[in-house]
């Protein structure tokens, strides 16, 4: 079975837009959480966001776009351009049918609708537009990405929160195995809203502390949940052998993938990460000595902190493996946030070095080597873990 390669990049991260600066600031542990500026939070409990800074729509897309579509679509649109062009794709370079887009979503257009919703109830139905019926929904991402490169292969969405940017890549990667030259994969969301926050505080898993250095905490002893965020990333996947046809740059191959759903705890049954991370491993043909890294989910709940180190652990020996969370600088960014990591592990394994955890330490008995301090080291092969509430698990191997 061909190899599959990444061939492009793009982020659009609270702590930097663009590629390149979001890599500078996520070596040198720059955070990009911060207050809450999309909306008025002062009346809420949790008050802090990663959201992404210096994003001007109308400097990118073209007018007509921006009455029909969602804050998370615009950056999404703009992260595609960025990603095609970073893997040197021009139009008519590929048949429309042999290219598609994959992609996850957690919660659709949230601000978009929450501004319909509102033009319904205070004006009337009159004044509801009529793109509410796609800007609201999980697939628009795909579809409009689909539309403006005409990307006519096959194409989709994932949806399992925060493990479904993991899942996305692996489904990309099954449409390349079964022919596709090209598949536009990861994840952008967006739902900074008084909507999006009321359904993310309903999720009881926010962090209600408003100091942006102790907010979000995973593995720490004062671990309290997590500060959540917008944008994500986009990369460009290809058969190995048609990207060397192509002389694609390639920053790695996703090499192996895993995903389990959580038990019932009262069945006793193993680990659900901890299978999801045998399968992946096994898919990759590695052993546990063969992973350089692992980037964990880090929910900052007690509880899914304890579950994640334990499955690490059974997996690689108690403090047997690196262990990074570089989330802590961006937040949780619900389905952008698994290939942001992504993005990340695939940027270690280019320099030779592994991102920091910022402001976190890890509480003793968790037994983890949590690097907290930008660690450089030859990275050949890191380890990509994500779960989704309700239950998903979902492991990555990436290799260089």
């Amino acid at each position: 079975m061909n190899a599959v390669a990444v061939t492009g990049l793009s982020v659009a991260a609270p702590n930097g837009l663009g590629t390149d600066n979001f890599w500078e600031a996520t070596k040198n542990g720059v955070s990009g959480i911060g207050p809450v500026t999309r909306f008025d939070a002062t009346p809420y409990p949790a008050r802090l966001a990663g959201e992404v800074p210096g994003f001007v729509a109308a400097d990118h897309l073209a007018s007509r776009l921006l009455p029909q579509t969602d804050h998370m679509t615009r950056i999404a649109l703009v992260t595609a351009d960025w990603a095609l062009d970073d893997a040197g794709v021009k139009p008519g370079d590929i048949d429309e049918f042999d290219m598609g887009v994959v992609t996850a979503s957690s919660a659709g257009g949230y601000e978009f609708g929450q501004n319909e919703l509102q033009a319904l109830w205070s004006k009337g139905s009159q004044y509801v537009s009529a793109y509410q019926s796609f800007a609201w929904f999980y697939a628009v991402n795909s579809g409009q990405i689909s539309i403006r490169h005409g990307m006519r292969g096959p194409s989709g969405v994932v949806v399992s929160d925060q493990a479904g940017g993991l899942d996305a890549i692996a489904h990309a990667r099954r449409q390349i195995r079964k022919g596709s030259k090209l598949i536009l994969s990861g994840g952008v969301d967006a739902s900074i809203c008084p909507w999006g926050w009321a359904a993310q505080l309903a999720g009881g898993r926010l962090s209600t502390v408003n100091d942006a250095t102790t907010a979000f905490l995973p593995f720490d002893a004062a671990a309290g949940g997590h500060v959540s965020g917008e944008g994500g990333a986009l990369l460009v996947l290809e058969d190995a052998q048609e990207a060397g046809r192509r002389g694609s740059h390639v920053y790695g191959e996703i090499a192996g993938y895993g995903s389990t759903f959580d038990l019932r705890t009262e069945s006793g049954g193993s680990s659900g990460l901890e299978r999801a991370v045998r399968v992946a491993l096994a898919d990759a043909r590695v052993g546990a000595d063969a992973v350089d890294v692992v980037f964990a989910d880090a929910a900052a709940v007690p509880e899914l902190d304890r579950a994640e180190a334990q499955a690490i652990g059974a997996v690689f020996g108690a403090r047997g493996v690196p262990v990074t969370a570089p989330k802590t600088m961006t937040g949780r960014l619900n389905s952008g946030g698994a290939p942001l990591d992504v993005v990340a592990a695939l940027l270690s394994i280019r320099d030779g070095v592994i991102p920091p955890t910022v402001n976190v330490t890890a509480a003793p008995e968790l037994e983890l080597d949590l690097v907290t301090q930008a660690r450089a080291v030859p990275v050949r092969t890191a380890l990509v873990l994500a779960r989704g509430q309700g239950g998903f698990n979902s492991a990555l191997v990436v290799r260089g």
